[in-house]
């Protein structure tokens, strides 16, 4: 599988995830020249927006999916949500921004973090603006 297709199945998987917790997709794969964000939903009880970022890993060599969301692209996400924000909703809404990594389950993946054979690590509000 190619690494488009590997970040394509993930963020799929985020997204059905995250759907079945309640939160409503709002869109996914937002880019401007600023930034992109891979998905931004709605909470599903107090409708905060959350912006997230999807990271694919096949293993742990290299460092996790968390850990792979440095400074730039954080400040890239930044302002790509403040973009989508600034053009979608008034100035009182929350917002969030969330890093969800998947990679291949193992026998050590913890059920609550288990999902169609791989484990999801999700971090909410990761990422402060």
């Amino acid at each position: 599988m190619h690494m488009k297709q590997r970040g394509d199945v993930a963020e799929s998987l985020a997204k059905s995830w995250l759907q079945l917790k309640g939160y409503r997709l709002v869109t996914q794969n937002y880019a401007r020249r600023v930034g992109e964000i891979d998905l931004i939903f709605q909470h599903p009880v107090d409708d905060c927006i959350v912006f997230v970022e999807v990271r694919y890993r096949s293993g742990q060599r290299y460092g996790g999916g968390i850990e792979s969301v440095d400074w730039k692209k954080q400040r890239k996400l930044v302002r790509a949500a403040q973009a989508w924000l600034q053009s979608h909703v008034s100035s009182r809404t929350r917002a969030r921004i969330d890093v969800i990594a998947v990679q291949p389950a193992s026998p050590d993946t913890p059920a609550e973090q288990y999902w169609h054979a791989h484990e999801i690590t999700w971090v909410p509000n990761a990422i402060e603006s």
